[in-house]
């Protein structure tokens, strides 16, 4: 027989205008202006009050199964586990855009719901997402995307939290995703070519583990070498479709073998096929 939980959950919805430029393809974004985030509050069962509230939020996924922050709510803190406009899709996120969303939850709690005090906490991407939203609150000034299109957010008028706390956190995506990336494709259309010295799931590349320092470095310049190229490539593609006047701002790229970070591997192993997998979706706005 299953325990009677010291905790209870609601399930919250916040809707909140946003004035954009452009109209987001994916993501909880209405046609009307209205972004429509929704979120799941726990409660002590007890009834407890709290002027605090603990909010959790990652840029793409939702963070009530955590046992964190149940195990908070049953010992009497009141916790607001949040998802963005790009919960559990993040093929087409835009970070700029999720800045706004905790902003949109820090409002509601502190104007609809009363509470005094609102502690960021940031879990894994989270943590990122915490510090930078904090930054943008206190001092905000993003004004566009990295593609260049429009997300002010010195207008937005984002209400800074009282306090930051970071679980488990790394430093960022970009550079989590920039250390996994695998440097030995040669041509993104075309990923089977590749260079044989920088492929760590090729048996026959001869440098295996434990690697030398001297690899390492030339393995890391590769890799940034290869965002480069994409990124150039994003850039080309973009100006490309502003130039043709047609109405179309976004076109879908697929990113190939996106998980080879040297030190997945410390000692000579037998190589699968499961190494090879890992194709990511990007959009040019990212």
């Amino acid at each position: 027989m299953s325990q009677p939980q010291d905790y209870r959950a609601e399930w919250v919805h916040i809707a909140y205008e946003e004035k954009a430029a452009f109209t987001e393809t994916y993501g909880f974004s209405g046609s009307r202006g209205l972004v429509n985030p929704e979120a799941i509050r726990f409660l002590p069962a007890d009834g407890r009050a709290s002027k605090t509230l603990m909010v959790f939020m990652h840029p793409s996924s939702t963070l009530q199964l955590l046992p964190v922050p149940r195990a908070m709510a049953a010992s009497g803190a009141h916790v607001l586990c949040c998802g963005s406009r790009y919960q559990r899709n993040d093929s087409a996120l835009i970070l700029e855009k999720v800045l706004l969303d905790p902003g949109a939850y820090i409002r509601h709690a502190k104007e609809v719901w009363g509470y005094a005090h609102v502690v960021l906490v940031g879990w894994s991407g989270g943590g990122s997402l915490a510090v930078t939203y904090q930054s943008q609150a206190e001092h905000p000034t993003i004004t566009q995307t990295p593609a260049g299109d429009p997300v002010d957010l010195r207008s937005a008028g984002l209400l800074p939290a009282d306090a930051v706390i970071c679980q488990a956190a790394h430093l960022s995506r970009a550079q989590l995703l920039a250390e996994a990336i695998d440097p030995s494709v040669i041509d993104e259309l075309q990923p089977q070519r590749r260079d044989l010295e920088l492929d760590l799931y090729d048996p026959r590349n001869p440098n295996q583990p434990p690697y030398a320092p001297e690899y390492v470095r030339r393995y890391r310049a590769a890799q940034m070498d290869r965002m480069r190229r994409i990124t150039e490539w994003v850039k080309a593609t973009l100006a490309e479709l502003r130039s043709l006047q047609s109405g179309e701002l976004e076109r879908g790229f697929v990113v190939h073998r996106t998980l080879a970070d040297p030190r997945f591997w410390t000692r000579p192993s037998t190589r699968t096929t499961a190494g090879r997998a890992g194709a990511t979706w990007a959009t040019p706005r990212r």
